[in-house]
């Protein structure tokens, strides 16, 4: 557990950390609680490294030179 606290940060993860962080502050201080419950998953997100912040979520190109499949079609006759 502290293995995958201390390592792996990017700024998407301290991005996750902030915002959680400042959501679960403002939603504390205005006494809206429900809004407390995305701020700490969100900032658990980020402290922890699950979900979009470990990097799951990112966009990862296709690699240069993959072989696409070539699709046929049979035309269905037009008698209907």
């Amino acid at each position: 557990m502290l293995q995958r606290i201390r390592s792996g940060w990017n700024y998407i993860r301290v991005l996750y950390l902030l915002a959680g962080l400042a959501i679960s502050v403002q939603s504390v201080w205005t006494a809206e609680w429900f809004g407390l419950l995305p701020g700490l998953y969100f900032a658990s997100m980020g402290l922890f490294a699950f979900g979009c912040a470990s990097g799951n979520c990112t966009y990862i190109p296709p690699q240069s030179g993959t072989k696409t499949d070539v699709v046929e079609y049979e035309e269905i006759g037009k008698d209907r």
